[in-house]
């Protein structure tokens, strides 16, 4: 089984360079309507565009706000501290800066998060690997 979450958003084309360089992914579709994004060949985010329907019914209403509520999108990056420069390079809105999870100690999954706001206010976590934080905060 592969996950291959879909969000709706405002504005495809804005969300997919958002996201192309948050994440390093690259287009595999493009348009106004829906994208695919992939990285290494892998489906890792479709975009769909609120007002298209197609053989389907909408995805979302665009007037039910906060988009996602309840819903976080979470990525698991291998490189941490290169997602870190690319969201300041973005000047996404941070909500949680860099922390490790647990804060200290063992348990949880050991890893570096951050959690910001994609273009239509939904909730982004990158992390680490898991198991990648050490117990006294290095990597």
């Amino acid at each position: 089984m592969r996950p291959q979450p879909l969000c709706a958003c405002t504005d495809v084309e804005a969300s997919s360079r958002w996201y192309q360089q948050l994440l390093g992914a690259r287009s595999e579709h493009g348009g106004p309507h829906y994208e695919r994004l992939v990285v290494n060949g892998q489906l890792i985010l479709q975009l769909h565009h609120f007002d298209v329907t197609h053989h389907h019914p909408p995805v979302g209403d665009r007037h039910d706000r906060p988009y996602g509520n309840g819903v976080r999108l979470w990525f698991e990056v291998d490189d941490f501290d290169g997602a870190l420069a690319r969201v300041e390079a973005l000047k996404a809105e941070i909500l949680v800066p860099k922390h490790r999870n647990p804060p200290s100690g063992d348990g949880g999954p050991n890893h570096w998060e951050v959690w910001l706001r994609d273009p239509d206010g939904y909730m982004v976590v990158l992390a680490s690997p898991d198991g990648s934080a050490r117990p006294d905060g290095s990597m």
